[in-house]
């Protein structure tokens, strides 16, 4: 009599609860390659000819497990490639029974390269996505503090029993343009003769003398004069502490009754930056939502691994229960087991699968691929230079 009390024999149908977590059995596509794959290993592995002494159920919990490591290595390779685009993204717990797409999710608020471009170009008023408004205050006499939403004309409405605050970029008051300080096309007629000889512009209208000159002249000349206006000149300062706005300097009696514009944004329209990391919200690799990959979504390429991926699961198995019996009594001697040999074999296996899975992953990277378009385009550029440029005769 055999001392081992569970022999496998070659399903048929594919019946659930067998597998230890239940992860994949409700996916057709599993269930049926889960037969051909037992069928598989079970033939690399001697059987009919040779007994394999574990049960069917041990062949579908090798099955799972190669699955499950292979969508292991699959979500590694997301997070790496897409951890910096989840930060701050909410985070959605799942169990051992959860599956889903093994596509990285869309990122509607993580710290990507284009969010963070996004957020700085709007701080200096060069990009973003959120609405700049303009509003304007009227000044009275020795009065710093004005409340915006009742004391300003605002273009877009601030509702402060809900909560709304809005952010000022700038405040200023409306001048001339620079380059009305200096180009005027009435200059050097009547009484303003005497005034452009004194610049050393004889007779001649600047309106005149500047279109012969390049235009980088006058644009220079209008940042000089507005930088000379920036810093030599008093402008107002502020601060905003729950839409109360104070300025700086305290408005002088004469400054009663002008007007000072700003710029503004509603802090709801821009996208916050300073993700908090409470709250089901994505701080490092163990709260990415990334689920076990649905079996029916994973190609043939991927198939073919975990079929082999179980394979050498299924040696070390079996190597592990032969060997704890070194050998088995026969009528006329006794059989030497393989139980050693199979398990060094079955690990040797995965080791080596592993290595492979992960070579491939990593030169499928963002960064290698990146890598490798700059190559290819460095050596477009080398044949473009020492190509001849045509000779044009006209």
């Amino acid at each position: 009599m055999s001392k081992f009390l569970f022999l496998y024999t070659e399903p048929t149908t594919y019946t659930t609860g067998q597998t230890p977590h239940g992860i994949y059995d409700s996916d057709t596509e599993y269930q049926s390659d889960s037969l051909t794959t037992c069928k598989y290993v079970a033939s690399k592995l001697g059987h009919p000819v040779m007994q394999l002494e574990f049960n069917t159920g041990s062949m579908y919990a090798c099955f799972e497990e190669a699955v499950s490591e292979y969508s292991q290595q699959i979500n590694h390779y997301n997070t790496r490639n897409w951890m910096w685009e989840h930060y701050g993204n909410t985070s959605t717990t799942s169990g051992m029974s959860s599956t889903g797409s093994h596509q990285p999710e869309t990122s509607v608020g993580g710290l990507s390269l284009f969010t963070l471009s996004e957020q700085y170009g709007q701080a200096v008023n060069l990009g973003g996505n959120a609405t700049m408004f303009t509003g304007s205050i009227t000044l009275s006499a020795s009065k710093q503090v004005y409340d915006l939403p009742t004391e300003s004309t605002l273009e877009s409405d601030v509702d402060e029993s809900s909560g709304d605050r809005i952010e000022v970029q700038r405040i200023f008051n409306e001048g001339p343009a620079a380059i009305s300080k200096f180009y005027d096309p009435f200059a050097g007629t009547y009484d303003n003769i005497e005034l452009l000889d004194s610049f050393g512009f004889g007779s001649v209208s600047p309106a005149v003398s500047y279109i012969l000159r390049p235009i980088s002249y006058d644009l220079a000349r209008a940042n000089a004069i507005e930088t000379n206006d920036l810093v030599r000149k008093s402008a107002y300062s502020f601060e905003l502490i729950n839409n109360k706005l104070r300025i700086f300097p305290k408005p002088e009696s004469e400054d009663a009754g002008e007007k000072i514009y700003f710029h503004y944004y509603k802090r709801d329209d821009k996208t916050d930056v300073t993700q908090s990391y409470t709250n089901n919200k994505v701080s490092d690799p163990s709260n990415i939502p990334y689920k076990f990959i649905t079996y029916s979504e994973i190609n043939s390429m991927g198939r073919n691994w975990i079929r082999k991926y179980t394979l050498a699961l299924a040696k070390e198995l079996l190597g592990i229960i032969r060997s704890k019996y070194a050998s088995l009594p026969l009528p006329n001697g006794e059989v030497s087991m393989d139980g050693e040999a199979l398990k060094s074999e079955g690990r040797e296996e995965k080791a080596n699968l592993l290595e492979e899975l992960n070579t491939f992953l990593e030169a499928v990277s963002k960064k290698e691929q990146a890598l490798t378009e700059q190559e290819v385009a460095n050596s477009q550029q080398e044949v473009l230079n020492k190509a001849p440029l045509k000779i044009y005769i006209g």
